[in-house]
């Protein structure tokens, strides 16, 4: 079963929708603390990941 390629406008949508995520994240925010930034980069890892990997596929075949 082959995996379904991500375009390039639904990769700019999903990243900024993190990045809008985020922001809402750290404005509504009393402090900036660990958690606050633990689940920005968890977050980032979960978004970015997948998108680096179905880029590095694609650029092979």
């Amino acid at each position: 079963m082959q995996k379904r390629r991500i375009s390039n406008s639904q990769i700019i949508c999903i990243i900024l929708l993190w990045v809008v995520l985020c922001y809402i994240l750290i404005t509504r925010s009393e402090t900036i603390n660990f958690q606050i930034i633990f689940s920005i980069v968890v977050s980032g890892a979960l978004v970015f990941i997948p998108i680096y990997k179905n880029r590095r596929n694609n650029d092979k075949k």
